[in-house]
């Protein structure tokens, strides 16, 4: 699933595409805005932004389109009359401006609502601080990963609870607790105030580092992967074979180094 620091590059790039120029066509295909999107044509985009999962694209005329990539959604732009690199049929939205069409493929939600409503439609209204805004507020987020309700939960279903902070996801779950030599399925409830703000600061680095262009020298600022994705392998600190178990409503599998996490496991 594209996380937060995806959405943020995508906004991004169709920050670029999008904003001031005018929609000289717009179409859809499957459940989502159709035929409503009509209604952007002849609009001007005044700005696309990321919220945690989401990306919004506003519009002059007081409308915004809302979408979440979920698994598989992505965003690509192209020139006038280019090939695209995906079938039609996994087409959910396409936007014309002069000299460009944004498409958005396989998104299984994109919605057109009014902008005046978007503080209070619950998909965002629900979401706890965003990790990637300059506004982000760190000591809410500990509030809110207080609550009775996220007690029980182990840290690694817990900081991917978007209604506690928002924006990070499965890749970064591993790699923040592997840093803060956190074991997954220790309680929220057991941590400690310290270590829960240690844990949420390091998401916040490991998110906007994802979003840094190359530096001189530094072709990618994508952090290193200690965990993710290397079930089975050394761990690039201790030597220690990763271990992997189920974790979560979804049972996706968390990897983790039994010697750098210690603690109780599957």
């Amino acid at each position: 699933m594209p996380e937060g620091d995806s959405v943020y590059r995508f906004a991004a790039l169709l920050r670029d595409t999008l904003q001031g120029r005018p929609v000289l066509a717009a179409s859809s295909h499957g459940p989502g805005p159709a035929p409503q999107v009509q209604r952007i044509v002849g609009a001007t985009c005044t700005g696309v932004r990321s919220r945690g999962k989401n990306l919004l694209i506003s519009f002059d005329n007081g409308l915004a389109l809302r979408g979440h990539l979920h698994m598989y959604g992505t965003w690509h732009v192209y020139a006038p009359g280019e090939p695209w690199r995906l079938p039609q049929s996994a087409m959910r939205v396409a936007i014309e401006v002069p000299g460009a069409v944004a498409v958005n493929f396989n998104a299984p939600t994109i919605e057109l609502i009014e902008e005046r409503a978007l503080a209070v439609h619950r998909p965002l209204a629900a979401l706890g601080p965003d990790l990637l805004d300059d506004s982000f507020d760190a000591e809410a987020a500990v509030r809110r990963l207080r609550d009775p309700s996220r007690a029980g939960l182990t840290i690694g279903d817990a900081i991917m609870d978007q209604r506690a902070l928002a924006g990070a996801g499965n890749i970064w779950k591993h790699e923040t607790l592997f840093r803060c030599r956190v074991n997954p399925w220790r309680r929220v409830e057991d941590l400690d105030d310290t270590t829960l703000m240690a844990i949420i600061l390091k998401a916040q680095e490991l998110l906007r580092a994802s979003v840094m262009k190359p530096s001189p020298g530094r072709p990618s600022a994508r952090p290193t992967m200690y965990v993710y994705g290397r079930t089975g392998m050394p761990c690039r600190r201790c030597n220690t074979r990763l271990r992997s178990a189920p974790q979560g409503l979804d049972t996706r599998r968390t990897t983790w180094c039994p010697r750098c996490q210690p603690g109780e496991s599957p």
